[in-house]
């Protein structure tokens, strides 16, 4: 049985896609970095989305959501162009801490697993 979607479920991925191709596109602030968009969550009336974006060089990633965030009006305006909804949702950009807190997490297992391994190696 095929898996059902909500109508914000496939409206939060056509603006996903479609960001994408706005600031890969339309967009050429060069303090823009390489930014990729993880996740959008919309509200249940489609009317806000907020938008979490991860950003290659993590120096960047601040001035990166804060660009997106001033051409928020020209985003909405070209997802409005190309996508045909009633309601074009209101934008918030923030930064996705997903990656950085799984490398961490990474970090924290590799230095269990090494200090364990350390211990048994220590009583054998």
């Amino acid at each position: 049985m095929p898996r059902e979607f909500s109508r914000s479920q496939r409206m939060a991925e056509q603006v996903r896609r479609e960001l994408a191709e706005i600031v890969k596109d339309e967009i050429k602030d060069p303090r823009l970095g390489f930014v990729s968009f993880t996740e959008v969550r919309m509200s249940r009336d489609l009317s806000h989305a907020v938008v979490y974006c991860s950003v290659l060089d993590s120096g960047q990633q601040a001035e990166s959501i804060e660009v997106l965030n001033r051409a928020v009006g020209f985003i909405r305006k070209e997802i409005a162009r190309r996508i045909r909804a009633r309601i074009v949702p209101t934008l918030k950009f923030v930064a996705d801490e997903s990656l950085s807190r799984g490398a961490a997490m990474d970090d924290l297992i590799r230095e269990a697993i090494a200090s364990d391994k350390k211990h048994s190696d220590e009583s054998d």
